[in-house]
This record gives structure tokens, C-alpha cells and sequence, in this order.
């Protein structure tokens, strides 16, 4: 299991939500392990009542009463299953009332919009993810989702080919799919 403490001198400015606070720790996190990683599940818990309520287990994290840290705490779940399909994965998700959120990294191929008339119609997903990823203008990015129980939402989009903090791309409505499917998995 592994948490992040919070904002570091070279963080996110001081007035960022405390949702895109976690998104932008979890894209350094993943940012330092490297590409070429598997996707990566976070829950993301109010990090008061975790001091309050599981005192043990925030202090094995180094959260502790004098630390300054920010309002939600990233905690790495479980390696994802190889082989499953994210969205069949998430569908099997059911988080305790304790959770106040989550967050996913994941790494993909894109297209910029100039491409997208060049895709052959009638590819299978295994098809198409091999012409995207022999297209010569294909670009790798991870992308990190974050979505509160709350309905809000943000996002991280790092290129790999402009792999800097300063060139980090955030906003709630940047990768939608990933984050209906993260919602989703707040719905009883």
C-alpha cells in the first residue's frame, strides 16, 4: 500500500482544490516509477477522519496531528487483475462509506485530432489499437481521474513526450469516460 504526503515545495499552488491536490500527487507518484506502467487504483480518504478513526494506520502512513497535510489522502489498492478489461473491472468496485473518493492512473495511446479522419472504418478494438499504435503521430500519455462521492471530478494528463510537471494538462472534463466509470462505482 502505498499514500503520498501531501504538497511538496514544488506542488500544486496552495489555492488548488484538495481534489486536484490529490490527482497532481498521484501524477507525480506514477510519474516517478516511469512509463510502460499498469494501471494503477487509488481510494481517496478525508484525511481528519482517518487520523481520528484509524490512528494506527495513518501513522504507519506518516500521518500524523502535526502534519500538514492536505484534505484527502491517495492510498494505493491492489494491483488491478492482469488480463481484466478496466471497465469489467470496475464494474466488480463497491467502496466502504469510509471512502470519500478515487483515482486511477492509466496509460494509453492517442491520436491527435488531425488523425482521426484517417481511421479505417470496420476495425476490431484489437485492430484498432494496433493501427493507433503504428500511426507515426500517436502520442503516449497517462492520464490521472480523480472523482469524489459528490459528483466532483478532476484530471491529470501528462504526454510522454513532454514528461515535466510544468507540462502537465488538469481540468475536470479532460478524460469523461474514465470518470463515469469511476462514479460509477459510487452507485449502490
Amino acid at each position: 500500500m502505498f499514500t503520498m504526503s501531501n504538497v511538496s515545495p514544488s506542488g500544486p499552488p496552495m489555492a488548488a482544490s484538495p481534489l486536484t491536490v490529490a490527482v497532481l500527487e498521484i501524477d507525480t507518484y506514477a510519474a516517478g516509477l516511469g512509463w510502460d506502467q499498469p494501471a494503477r487504483l487509488f481510494a481517496l480518504v478525508d484525511t481528519a477522519a482517518l487520523r481520528a478513526q484509524e490512528p494506527g494506520l495513518a501513522a504507519q502512513l506518516g500521518i500524523d496531528d502535526t502534519s500538514q497535510t492536505a484534505t484527502l489522502t491517495p492510498v494505493e489498492q491492489e494491483e488491478l487483475p492482469a488480463g481484466t478489461a478496466l471497465d469489467e473491472f470496475l464494474a466488480t468496485i463497491a467502496w466502504p462509506d469510509a471512502v470519500a473518493g478515487c483515482a486511477m492512473t492509466v496509460e494509453r495511446m492517442m491520436l491527435p485530432p488531425s488523425a482521426e479522419g484517417s481511421v479505417p472504418e470496420g476495425l476490431t478494438d484489437a485492430q484498432l489499437t494496433k493501427w493507433v499504435s503504428e500511426h507515426p503521430d500517436r502520442q503516449e500519455v497517462r492520464m490521472t481521474v480523480a472523482v469524489l462521492r459528490d459528483g466532483a471530478r478532476e484530471s491529470a494528463v501528462r504526454l510522454r513526450e513532454k514528461d515535466s510537471p510544468t507540462e502537465v494538462l488538469t481540468g475536470a472534463g479532460l478524460v469523461p469516460g474514465l470518470a463515469e466509470a469511476l462514479a460509477a462505482t459510487f452507485e449502490s
